[in-house]
């Protein structure tokens, strides 16, 4: 006899789901960020380069666990299409093969790593110290590749479910973890151990990341849709993998270019020296900690959309992607004034060079507008996504990052000459240019899939 999940999204008042999966999630988001923010922290304690190195390092290290990312939000759209269905034994497989299929990726993205990561960060940098740290810090981070990739495989078919619990909890542990870490590895205990200085922050990734995914671990094969789960299921099948990859790949190629589109940046920037790809780096991570009440809503979205998609409840689809919106904006509305007024304020936490600081304010004053851009276009991949539709994001990840922001940006320099807004205004004219597109992308993979999104949703 089929069994409901074990958060049946299909029923109930659309805003308790949010509730129940958003804030989590957001809570999560926002000490993933904060355990970042640590590590910048403290490698602007030692200095300038060091933090430089950590930006593009992280940059390059970010190619390989877009996988994860990606493979998470596979998981989560089909299991939790499966169980929409009421087709449990099809979500117990398809739990099986992804974590198989996270162990054999890593492997794989390893030693990819070892020969491409020298190759991008050359790319992106000049030769010299922060060159060299940038380096240093990604031969050891790849240790760290498993972790991140089996964790997020465990959290999508967890997400699927309605738990966006296990995750945030985990990633609070792993921040703490990290704050105890970073200066007990970089300084050492007086008198006893000398630390290992700047490669200490990486080590404390790998330490940190591999205890979330055993945590991870254990939380699944506890949850409701893993029970009965058996040997046979973690069998590699070609066409159980083939699904996955299809569903995975067009999410992990879209975060793979967001990341060329930063190299794009980071290449252009090389020019201004290295406090400037500093205060990018700082800069970023500020505006990701801005983005993560929306990172929570879109990750929300995804089951919610999936699961009536699978039930074929297509105004409750309707009635999500609405919902998410409105309170996207809502919170668009808060942050922007925020984020500009507070900018100097936030990126002193983290430096206090006077050149890292003036690049870096200029930034997040020029990105506080584009919020409520992002955010509309983290709500519309999310959707795609859970149409079973992620080809599409690809798409619009082409144009808008491997595209846009390298075309604008270079446009720009070469027309109106070597100033460092120039390149902010690529980055803009790209994001809002992206967004035309995907509402375009959107409106009519919808109208084919659940009859148009503008319909007047039937559910409050």
């Amino acid at each position: 006899m089929k069994s409901a999940p074990q958060v049946d999204l299909t029923t109930g008042p659309m805003s308790q789901h949010f509730r129940m999966l958003a804030i989590p999630a957001a809570v999560g988001m926002v000490f993933n960020t904060l355990y970042n923010m640590v590590d910048m922290y403290f490698a602007g304690r030692l200095e300038t380069s060091s933090q430089a190195g950590l930006s593009i390092g992280f940059g390059v290290f970010f190619v390989y666990i877009a996988f994860g990312f990606g493979l998470s939000s596979a998981i989560s759209a089909l299991v939790g299409g499966s169980l929409g269905a009421r087709n449990k034994r099809a979500a117990r497989r398809l739990i099986g093969q992804g974590l198989t299929f996270a162990l054999i990726l890593s492997g794989i993205l390893m030693a990819i790593g070892l020969w491409l990561s020298p190759i991008l960060v050359g790319f992106i940098s000049e030769p010299g110290a922060y060159q060299d740290a940038a380096n240093r810090y990604l031969l050891v981070l790849l240790l760290a590749i498993p972790g991140f990739l089996m964790a997020y495989a465990c959290n999508g078919a967890l997400q699927a479910q309605g738990d966006s619990v296990s995750l945030t909890r985990a990633l609070i542990a792993a921040f703490f973890a990290n704050v105890v870490l970073n200066p007990l590895l970089i300084y050492g205990l007086p008198g006893v151990w000398g630390g290992i200085g700047f490669d200490g922050l990486a080590v404390s990734t790998v330490m940190s990341q591999s205890g979330v995914m055993m945590y991870m671990l254990l939380r699944l094969f506890s949850s409701d849709a893993a029970i009965g789960i058996k040997r046979a299921h973690f069998r590699p099948r070609p066409s159980t993998f083939g699904t996955l990859a299809m569903q995975m790949l067009p999410s992990s190629f879209s975060l793979q270019i967001m990341i060329i589109a930063s190299f794009a940046v980071q290449y252009a920037l090389r020019g201004f020296g290295g406090h400037a790809i500093a205060a990018y780096g700082v800069g970023m991570r500020i505006e990701q900690l801005a983005l993560l009440p929306i990172l929570g809503v879109a990750s929300s979205l995804l089951p919610i959309a999936a699961q009536n998609f699978g039930a074929r409840d297509f105004d409750r689809v309707r009635a999500a992607v609405a919902f998410s919106v409105r309170v996207a904006l809502l919170f668009m509305a808060v942050a922007c004034p925020i984020l500009w007024l507070g900018a100097d304020i936030a990126v002193g936490l983290f430096t206090q060079d006077p050149k890292v600081l003036r690049v870096g304010v200029g930034y997040l004053r020029f990105d506080a507008m584009l919020l409520p851009v992002y955010a509309l276009l983290f709500i519309i991949n999310a959707l795609l996504q859970a149409m079973k539709r992620p080809i599409y994001v690809l798409w619009i990840s082409i144009y808008r990052q491997g595209f846009g922001v390298a075309f604008f940006v270079w446009l720009y320099l070469m027309l109106f000459g070597w100033d460092i807004w120039h390149v902010w205004y690529g980055v803009g004219t790209s994001v809002v240019s992206g967004l035309v597109l995907s509402v375009l992308i959107a409106h009519h993979v919808a109208k084919r899939e659940i009859g148009g999104l503008w319909r007047a949703p039937s559910l409050a």
